[in-house]
């Protein structure tokens, strides 16, 4: 599947519903962006961290902002393993 685009003056694209659809992508959807040997452009959807780790470990409520949620298990592990 192919469509055409233009970007605009501060470098945005628009990709088109369909190859959203097609690619599983939806607000707020993560996408690693490459340059190949030929110069094309690589888009490429990645899956959220929740969703990646989801089911590892048994959580009875997700925290709201997964990010602070994981600085503070960090923190807390440094300070556990600290000499």
């Amino acid at each position: 599947m192919k469509s055409t685009t233009k970007m605009d003056d501060r470098g945005r694209i628009f990709i088109p519903k369909r190859i959203r659809e097609a690619a599983g992508l939806s607000k707020g959807s993560t996408l690693s962006i490459s340059v190949d040997e030929e110069g094309r452009i690589i888009l490429t959807p990645q899956p959220s961290i929740a969703e990646r780790f989801r089911g590892i470990v048994k959580v009875e409520r997700w925290p709201r902002d997964l990010d602070e949620f994981l600085n503070e298990a960090l923190r807390r592990w440094w300070r556990s393993h600290s000499t």
